[in-house]
C-alpha cells in the first residue's frame, strides 16, 4: 500500500516540536529555490511593467503592483502580527532557561560585548571602503541638483534619534522603561519590549520551580501558536516574494541603478566583505564547517533579503538556529531576538559608506572626530533601530545632521535604497546566527573544560587513596606477624 505523505499534517500532535519538524520538512523542499526563482520573476516582471519595458501605462503599472504584491502584504502582515509576543516570549524563555544567575550574567555579558564590538567593526569597513573606492567622484553635480530639486527636504530625524535627548537622563531612562508595559507591547517598541523581557525572565530564574511553572508553561504556550502562525505562512513564502519585487522593480525602474551603480557596488562589496568575516568567526571561533553554515542559513537568509526586515523572519532564524545549527534553545532564544532588535551590523556599515559617499558628493572633508561621531551614532542608533524596512534611512540622517552633511542628501540615494536595504537585512541576519553559533560554542567549551578539570583531580585523587590503602594493609599486617 503506498504511503501518503502530509507535510503539513494537522492531525497530528500539535506539540511545538511537531511544528519544528513540519517547519523543517517544508524548508527541506527546497523553499530557498522556490524563493530564488519568485525574486528572479519578480524582477523580470517588474521591468515588463514599470517604465523600462514601456508595455504599460505607469499609473496602472503601479496599480498593477499593488494588487501583484498583495500576498507580499499578507505574508508581511502574519509576521509582523507575531513579532511581538515571540519576542516577548522568546527572550523570557530564553533567560529563564539559564540555570543559575551566574550563568545568565555570562551569557548577556558576552552577547551585548560582542554585539557592539562587530557592529563597531562593520562600521569601519564601511568607512574604509568608502575612502578607497570613493564612490562620490563618480556623481555627477548634474544628478545631485536633480535628484535634490525632485525631492522636498523635509526629511525628519524622527523623534527617537534626538542626540540632544541623550543628555538628560529621565528622557533616556523614559525611553528604556515605560510607565505602561502594556502600552510597549502594543505599540511595538521592540527595545522596551526586550528590556521588559529580560526583567521578567531574571525574576523568573530567582524564583523557585514552583513559582515559575505557571508563567514558563504559558509563554511555551504562545511561543507554539507564534509557530503555527509562522508554519502557515512559510506556504505563502514564494508567491510573496515574487509580488513584493515585482512591485519594488517598477516603482525604482532600471535608471536609478544604472546611475547609482559604484555606490551600490561599494555598499555591496562592503557587506560580502563582512559576510566574509563571519564565515572566518564562524570557522576560527565557532569551530563549524563555513560552507554547511551557509547551507544551512540560505533559505532564511533570501527570505529575509526579500522582506527587508530581520523581525519578520525572526521566527525562521530562531529554528534555524536550532533545528540546522545545533544551538540550544536557551541560547538561540535569546540571542536572536535581542540580535533582531540590537544587531544591525550591515545597516551600520551602509550608514558609513552613505555618510562618506555624501560627504564627498558635497564636497565635505570629514577629520578623525567627525569620523569617530559616524562610528559611535552608527553603533548606539543599531541599538534602537527598529527592525523593520526602510528604517536605516531615518537613522542616516540623523547621524549626517551631526556631522554637517545636508539631509537632504538622502534624496539622492532612496532611489535604490530599497535593494540595499534588503541586502543589508540578509547580512543583519547571517550576523544574528553567527552569534548564535559563538556564543552556543563557548557556552559549552566552559562546562566541558570545568569537567575536564574535576576529571583529572579525580583520577589523580584515587591512585593516593589507593596508595594509602595499600600502606594500611601492609602496617596491618606487620601488626598481626609482631603480635603473634
Amino acid at each position: 500500500m503506498t504511503r501518503i505523505y502530509y507535510p503539513l499534517d494537522f492531525r497530528r500532535n500539535n506539540s511545538l516540536k511537531n511544528l519544528s519538524n513540519q517547519l523543517r520538512d517544508l524548508l527541506e523542499k527546497k523553499l530557498w529555490l522556490k524563493i530564488l526563482i519568485a525574486m528572479g520573476l519578480g524582477v523580470l516582471m517588474g521591468l515588463f511593467l514599470g517604465p523600462f519595458g514601456g508595455y504599460v501605462d505607469p499609473v496602472y503599472a503601479e496599480i498593477i503592483g499593488e494588487w501583484i504584491a498583495l500576498p507580499g502584504y499578507i505574508f508581511l502582515g502574519l509576521l509582523k502580527m507575531i513579532v511581538v509576543p515571540l519576542v516577548f516570549a522568546s527572550i523570557i524563555l530564553g533567560v529563564a532557561s539559564s540555570q543559575s544567575m551566574s550563568a545568565l550574567k555570562k551569557t548577556g555579558l558576552l552577547t551585548a560585548t560582542y554585539f557592539v564590538i562587530t557592529t563597531a567593526i562593520s562600521t569601519a569597513i564601511g568607512i574604509g571602503m568608502a575612502f578607497y573606492i570613493r564612490p562620490g567622484k563618480f556623481i555627477s553635480g548634474d544628478l545631485v541638483e536633480s535628484a535634490l530639486g525632485s525631492q522636498t527636504q523635509t526629511i525628519s530625524t524622527g523623534p527617537g534619534f534626538d542626540p540632544s535627548a541623550l543628555t538628560l537622563p529621565s528622557t533616556l531612562i523614559g525611553g528604556l522603561l515605560p510607565s505602561n508595559p502594556l502600552g510597549a507591547l502594543a505599540s511595538g517598541e521592540m527595545l522596551q519590549v526586550v528590556i521588559i523581557a529580560v526583567i521578567i525572565g531574571i525574576a523568573l530564574v530567582s524564583l523557585n520551580k514552583e513559582q515559575s511553572t505557571p508563567m514558563v508553561s504559558f509563554l511555551t504556550s504562545v511561543q507554539a501558536v507564534c509557530m503555527t502562525v509562522v508554519k502557515w505562512s512559510m506556504t505563502l513564502a514564494p508567491i510573496a516574494v515574487f509580488g513584493l519585487l515585482t512591485k519594488f522593480t517598477i516603482k525604482l525602474g532600471i535608471e536609478a541603478l544604472l546611475g547609482m551603480a559604484v555606490y551600490v557596488g561599494t555598499v555591496l562589496a562592503s557587506l560580502m566583505l563582512l559576510m566574509l568575516l563571519n564565515l572566518l568567526i564562524v570557522s576560527l571561533v565557532a569551530r563549524y564547517n563555513p560552507f554547511e553554515f551557509l547551507k544551512a542559513i540560505r533559505d532564511v537568509m533570501l527570505l529575509a533579503f526579500s522582506t527587508s526586515s530581520s523581525a519578520a523572519v525572526m521566527p525562521l532564524s530562531i529554528k534555524t538556529a536550532e533545528e540546522r545549527l545545533g544551538v540550544k534553545p536557551s541560547i538561540s532564544q535569546f540571542v536572536v531576538p535581542l540580535g533582531a532588535t540590537i544587531n544591525m551590523n550591515g545597516t551600520a556599515l551602509y550608514q558609513g559608506v552613505a555618510t562618506i559617499f555624501l560627504a564627498e558628493v558635497f564636497g565635505i572633508d570629514l577629520g578623525p572626530f567627525q569620523l569617530l561621531v559616524v562610528m559611535t551614532m552608527a553603533v548606539a542608533a543599531s541599538i534602537g533601530t527598529p527592525s523593520i524596512p526602510g528604517v536605516g534611512i531615518v537613522v542616516l540622517a540623523m547621524i549626517l545632521n551631526s556631522v554637517g552633511i545636508p539631509t537632504s542628501g538622502v534624496a539622492l540615494i532612496m532611489g535604490v535604497d530599497r535593494i540595499l536595504d534588503m541586502s543589508r537585512t540578509a547580512v543583519n541576519v547571517a550576523g544574528d546566527l553567527v552569534t548564535c553559533k559563538v556564543m552556543d560554542r563557548w557556552v559549552r567549551e566552559k562546562p566541558e573544560r570545568k569537567a575536564e578539570e574535576t576529571s583529572k583531580i579525580e583520577t589523580k585523587n584515587p591512585e593516593e587513596k589507593t596508595g594509602d590503602k595499600v600502606k594500611t594493609n601492609t602496617d596491618l599486617t606487620a601488626s598481626e606477624s609482631s603480635n603473634v
